[in-house]
């Protein structure tokens, strides 16, 4: 008989708490400070405002101790009662937010939801709503009261709980809104919950063709008409106010800027413009985008095939030229064999009035072509901007021959080189993934220093800044990777990226991710590397690439090659003693 009784109030407490889930949110009402004070049943859940505290606790500023700090409990709700702010209250529980659809297309609006725990939902006396921008000062908060005289039962627990319009958010950023139970004894703690959420960006609140900033061409169309380019793409809506745009194409560090005014009286939807000066059965990365500041880029590809001009058909050659062109022909032939008899007999009788051989100098002149320096290319205005990444998991001594190498290549490579070691400062402002990512896409050429830390992960229980490091090292290899698979899988140009190992590591430390592109192991293969970076051959019918600070054995001559060597040979020292420490720990 008392079982089924009880399962029988089992029942109606579970039914009853279902009914208390399905029904309406609690939103906050407008309700005086004197009401909640007396216990009124109109004044069940209402918010408090800066006048009302200002009023309780009688402050002509309250501004000055913060807006978000819990108000004293007593002053309140009065303190006829002690006991009414002694009890503890835990965290609430499934705090969500929720966006509002409001007029102002420069910000966003939310309201924030949540439920009362069970754990001393008797004592509740209400919910402060803290609401903070990541990294900024703003904040903003909201006071909800019930009346002094409201116990809630048990079942309220399942009641959703609304705070009041926050308006005004700035779109596409992070905030953190807090809930905090009331009252807040000082030796509790798990009173609040928060929660971090991003607001919408400009697009997923008014739509991509509403926003500047997030608007990039859709739709593009290239077409080729014997040597010339046409690039035919969408322009963006009146309503956005862009004018101008650009085009960007590149292709071994080589880059072409094209400025793109179109003409708006002409045509408002679409603009064609021509790229000039690409080498022909070429494949070329392109990017265009608004001329605005941080514009989305669209990424396009151009193939440049070889003009068909050459290959015209003889039969539109007319009979009299076809008959003209060889006579022609014949009489440029023996007028330049009568010129070059002339010549040599004149040349011979010079010889001769000297006594000169003309073996030897045949034989200067081979030795000469062999020794004949090649110049760099004229028509790079700046030098290439190269980024170079490595794993700090090796140790110091990896790390210095790393910045060694920089320091060489900047002085004696003609390029201008990115570590992070030097821009610690931004490193520090940006985070290290989001440095590495912009320097990523702003230079030339990257070459990855690998070594065994990138198949040797940190264990989970380091805590230092090494293995942090460590991990950044690690994200950012994956991401490079993930770039040169894309960058394959499109038949892109794979030229930006590099792969180098010093001499005291092995092939198989460079990661399989980064196979596909040009490796090269230092300090034999500078020339390579320096070949790499501006584009010219090392060698050539008659001529090859000459110069002794970049060479195997004469790059030590320099300041920095030396201790470039120096820093080599002490990171393998280290790394081959740091090998025995761990195979005597494994005895």
């Amino acid at each position: 008989m008392w079982e089924l009784l009880y399962l029988f109030l089992t029942l109606c407490q579970l039914l009853c708490c279902q009914a208390e889930a399905t029904a309406a949110p609690v939103t906050p009402q407008s309700c005086s400070l004197d009401c909640i004070q007396q216990g009124r049943p109109a004044c069940e859940y209402c918010r408090i405002t800066r006048r009302d505290v200002r009023k309780a606790l009688g402050f002509k500023s309250i501004e000055r101790f913060g807006s978000c700090i819990p108000w004293p409990c007593f002053e309140l709700l009065g303190n006829e009662d002690p006991k009414i702010c002694q009890h503890y209250v835990q965290a609430p529980n499934d705090v969500k937010v929720e966006f509002l659809n409001d007029s102002n297309s420069q910000s966003d609006t939310i309201i924030v939801s949540w439920k009362p725990s069970y754990y001393g939902i008797a004592f509740l006396r209400g919910f402060q709503v803290s609401l903070q921008a990541l990294g900024g000062t703003s904040v903003a908060c909201q006071l909800f009261l019930f009346h002094r005289n409201l116990s809630l039962p048990t079942s309220h627990a399942q009641r959703v709980y609304k705070s009041d319009p926050f308006p005004g958010l700035s779109l596409g950023s992070q905030y953190a809104v807090t809930v905090m139970a009331l009252p807040v004894p000082e030796e509790w703690e798990s009173f609040y919950r928060s929660e971090i959420f991003s607001t919408r960006s400009c697009a997923e609140k008014n739509g991509f063709e509403q926003c500047k900033n997030d608007w990039y061409p859709k739709h593009i169309k290239v077409q080729q008409e014997g040597s010339a380019i046409t690039v035919t793409f969408n322009l963006a809506p009146p309503n956005l106010g862009i004018r101008s745009y650009f085009s960007l194409c590149y292709i071994n560090g080589r880059k072409k800027y094209t400025n793109i005014i179109p003409d708006l009286t002409t045509n408002k939807t679409h603009h064609s413009y021509q790229l000039s000066d690409l080498q022909e059965g070429t494949n070329y990365t392109c990017e265009i985008a608004a001329n605005e500041v941080d514009a989305v880029r669209k990424m396009f590809n151009v193939h440049v095939e070889h003009s068909q001009k050459e290959d015209a058909s003889p039969r539109s050659v007319t009979p009299s030229l076809a008959f003209v062109l060889p006579l022609s022909l014949v009489a440029v032939a023996v007028l330049g064999g009568c010129l070059a008899i002339v010549i040599r007999r004149r040349t011979k009788l010079q010889m001769k009035k000297f006594d000169i051989q003309l073996d030897i100098i045949n034989k200067h002149e081979e030795v000469g072509n062999q020794e004949e320096l090649l110049s760099l290319r004229k028509n790079r205005l700046t030098p290439p901007r190269l980024l170079i990444c490595y794993s700090s998991h090796e140790g110091p001594a990896h790390v210095k021959a790393v910045m060694q190498l920089g320091v060489f290549i900047q002085q004696h490579m003609a390029t201008q080189v990115c570590l992070d070691l030097w821009d610690s400062l931004s490193v520090a402002e940006e985070g290290s993934m989001a440095w590495h990512c912009r320097q990523i896409r702003e230079s030339d050429f990257v070459l990855v220093m690998c070594s065994r830390g990138f198949n040797q992960r940190p264990k989970p229980e380091d805590d230092d800044g090494d293995e942090d490091q460590a991990y950044s090292s690690d994200a950012i290899i994956q991401l490079i990777g993930a770039e040169v698979g894309r960058a394959k899988a499109w038949g892109q140009d794979l030229s930006k990226y590099m792969a180098a190992i010093f001499e005291y590591s092995e092939e198989t430390d460079i990661p399989t991710e980064l196979r596909l592109i040009s490796h090269y192991v230092l300090t034999s293969d500078l020339p390579l590397l320096f070949s790499h970076l501006h584009g010219v051959a090392l060698h050539r019918p008659g001529a090859y690439l000459k110069i002794d600070h970049i060479s195997e054995k004469g790059f030590a001559k320099v300041p920095a090659g030396a201790a470039l060597q120096w820093a080599i040979y002490e990171a393998g020292m280290a790394l081959e003693g740091k090998g025995q420490h761990s195979l005597e720990e494994g005895d």
